[in-house]
């Protein structure tokens, strides 16, 4: 075929015309993006705090085996506690308080955490002078009688210790700790085995779950966890109908104990002074929701 110059004025002319025609097509063909991004509704904000994602990391460590590892470990304590005549009977007067806000704060669980709808919550109060209270993947919960006792607790208070130590489980805390304990000690023994878990459990890596499961009692949390665990907690028990203000009572009975210093269990939180602070920087936010709650 023989190509043929177009002449200089017939060639602009073409150009301008070849121009036009893609300008229109591209109007035409943007439009419908145009008006999208215009009627495209920005999603609502969220009610309440405030906490971003939970943690990547606690992928790396299969959900079932902590909570199979911290049921066993939770019955376990429950026996030790029986055997010395320390586990609190369901008639207890506290065990009835405790057990009486818990039912209200579990319902508002599942939001947080999916997983939360299967579990089998349990509740129990054993008698101790510790100031102590735990809850465990799994729904595994324990209030020592000493947090009672020392703190002379009220509802809205012993809410707020509740639901601080549910946020724990829900935000999986203590499986994205494991999983960061195991890639910084364990990473040259593990090797292939962490990697393999992420698309299918390896039996090595099962076990080595098992091993580092055999803390989760007295695992400790990093002052970041503490804090979201501080406001997720309040959220919760706020849209249960409990005052989130007493989260700041509460933190001020905790820096009175021992003349100031935090009990054992608190050794790695964040300082009552900036603990109190956020809490009361997010209480606007939680504030709606206990009115909403109280007005049923």
């Amino acid at each position: 075929m023989e190509l043929r110059a177009v002449p200089g004025t017939r060639c602009i002319e073409l150009l301008r015309t070849t121009a036009r025609i893609l300008l229109m097509g591209a109007a035409l063909g943007l439009a419908p993006l145009a008006g999208a991004q215009l009627h495209k509704k920005e999603e609502p904000q969220r009610e309440g705090v405030d906490v971003g994602k939970s943690s990547s990391m606690a992928r790396l460590v299969p959900a079932a085996e902590v909570e199979n590892a911290a049921t066993q470990q939770y019955h376990q304590l429950l026996q030790q506690a029986a055997a010395k005549r320390a586990l609190a009977p369901q008639d207890h007067p506290q065990m009835i308080r405790l057990r009486a806000i818990s039912q209200r704060l579990i319902p508002q669980a599942p939001p947080w955490n999916e997983r939360a709808r299967s579990w089998k919550w349990e509740v129990n109060l054993i008698g101790s002078n510790q100031v102590n209270a735990f809850c465990m993947q799994g729904g595994k919960i324990a209030f020592y009688s000493g947090i009672f006792d020392q703190l002379k607790l009220t509802d809205d208070e012993a809410a707020m210790v509740l639901g601080h130590e549910m946020a724990h489980a829900l935000r999986e805390h203590a499986r994205a700790r494991m999983a960061k304990s195991m890639a910084t000690q364990g990473a040259a023994r593990v090797g292939g085995a962490v990697v393999a878990s992420i698309f299918g459990i390896d039996p090595r890596f099962t076990d080595l779950v098992a091993r580092g499961g055999a803390n989760l009692l007295t695992l400790t949390f990093s002052r970041s966890d503490e804090s979201e665990a501080d406001l997720v907690g309040m959220e919760m028990a706020a849209r249960a109908g409990y005052d989130p203000r007493a989260a700041v009572t509460l933190w001020k009975k905790m820096g009175q104990i021992n003349k100031g210093a935090p009990p054992q269990w608190l050794s790695t939180h964040p300082s009552g002074t900036t603990r109190i602070a956020d809490i009361e920087k997010n209480l606007p936010r939680v504030l709606p929701l206990y009115d909403k709650a109280r007005r049923g």
